[in-house]
């Protein structure tokens, strides 16, 4: 049995019931096989993969608070602390019902390499809690939010661990974190990132993963002798990433005609209206239907009642913006059928193993989330360097490093997929590139 093979399995024997973090491992280690059969002999040696697949720290502990009418309720959270070769371990923390430490390794692993793709000093790390924002009050999230720093600031620091915000954690979210972790800690640091530009966050924070997506997304069409201006295009989910994706994508000349939610879809012909998007998102926090009902072009659709999704849109370009496995390999087909020419990826791995290889089997330009949803955390690390060196940047400065950076991760990934023989494959480019890096870092640094 190769190496990758053997790591792979015993992945999947130590991890039970942990099928998103099994799949993060398998995609990676499997686009990897060439650089690791190459160095077969010094990375078994060294337990190389066994070390990149095995987080430094796991910690897990338990969230009491209390609700409106007085009852105390307790949910689980979790901070995994992946790898910390090339810099404090960096990554979101995300607050929802599914939030598993399956799921929170799965996006700490992926986050080792984004980080390391950026080209910024910092490693991959991941935390969050099953807990649910949505219909609690702004007092309930208070209490949660200081109930949970109180036990996680043991473990974070501006040089150690900088959390951001992710699913379910917003500005309110961080604020409320940070200002606990202040208060029990006695500092002021940019221990955490996504904060309010009134004490700390960085201008362009909010809008940089959509943005970013868009400034990747541009280049690569850019690499194949394509142009986005009048492409049309599918995005999925109605949060930072996917308002702030389509509102770029408008600016560069595309057509955006759909977004989506937990409980339906939009589909607009004669574009996305980016303002009424924000209105009902953003201002009243609402569902879909509210754009539908103010938008007489819009066409509302409700998943359960339905059962279809926004994959059946006759389009050029999809970003899946929402969730990990919302792409599978039926709406792979759909959109292949339907002509779909490019894949790029907003959320961390919208898309299935199989429908990704069915994109690459059919000709689809795809490019992973680990690279072209990086500008989110590439943006952080700048608030980072800004709160290190007390300094607030302007929004045209900090867009400005966020589109060389995504740019250069394009460039890096697709010089990788070349090197090694794989001309076009942007997800075995974007892991060779990210892998390489760590790999160098942790073998200067020894047995650790």
């Amino acid at each position: 049995m190769s190496y990758v093979d053997e790591v792979i399995a015993m992945v999947v024997e130590k991890n039970p019931a942990q099928p998103e973090f099994h799949q993060a491992v398998k995609e990676v280690l499997e686009s990897l096989r060439i650089v690791v059969e190459a160095n077969e002999e010094a990375y078994r040696r060294d337990a190389l993969l066994e070390r990149m697949v095995t987080p430094e720290r796991q910690i897990l502990f338990r969230v009491p608070w209390v609700d409106d009418k007085g009852q105390v309720q307790v949910n689980n959270a979790f901070r995994v602390q992946f790898n910390s070769a090339i810099g404090p371990y960096k990554g979101g923390i995300r607050l929802h019902p599914s939030v598993n430490l399956g799921i929170i390794k799965f996006l700490g692993f992926e986050q080792v390499f984004k980080n390391s793709l950026t080209g910024l000093p910092i490693g991959g790390g991941k935390g969050g809690s099953d807990f649910d924002p949505k219909g609690k009050s702004d007092r309930e999230i208070m209490a949660f939010c200081q109930s949970f720093m109180t036990e996680l600031c043991k473990h974070i620091g501006a040089d150690t661990d900088v959390p951001a915000g992710d699913i379910g954690t917003g500005a309110r979210e961080i604020g409320y974190m940070y200002g606990q972790y202040k208060r029990i800690r006695n500092v002021y640091e940019g221990v955490l990132t996504g904060k309010g530009l009134s004490y700390g966050g960085s201008l362009a924070r909010k809008e940089a993963t959509g943005y970013g997506l868009l400034y990747f997304t541009k280049e690569m069409l850019k690499a194949n002798n394509m142009d986005i201006a009048g492409q049309t295009v599918a995005v999925s989910g109605s949060g930072n990433v996917a308002i702030y994706a389509a509102e770029k994508a408008t600016e560069m000349g595309a057509k955006v005609v759909t977004v989506s939610d937990s409980t339906g879809w939009i589909y607009d012909p004669e574009g996305i209206d980016i303002d009424l998007l924000k209105e009902v998102k953003e201002v009243k926090r609402a569902r879909l239907t509210e754009y539908a009902a103010a938008r007489p072009s819009a066409q509302y659709h409700d998943k359960k009642a339905e059962g279809t999704n926004q994959w059946t849109v006759k389009v050029d370009i999809a970003l899946p913006c929402a969730t990990q496995n919302e792409l599978l390999l039926e709406d792979a087909k759909n959109l292949v059928a339907n002509g779909v020419k490019v894949v790029a990826e907003g959320a961390n791995m919208p898309t299935s193993i199989e429908a990704t290889e069915y994109f690459q089997a059919n000709g689809v330009i795809f490019a992973p989330g680990k690279a072209a949803n990086a500008g989110g955390v590439a943006t952080s690390a700048l608030e980072m360097s800004q709160n290190s060196e007390r300094l607030h940047w302007t929004f045209e400065e900090v867009d400005e490093k966020l589109q060389g950076i995504m740019v250069n991760i394009f460039r890096n990934l697709d010089a990788a997929a070349k090197q090694y023989g794989m001309e076009g494959n942007y997800v075995a480019g974007a892991n060779i590139a990210g892998f390489l890096k760590v790999v160098d870092a942790m073998t200067a640094q020894g047995i650790v």
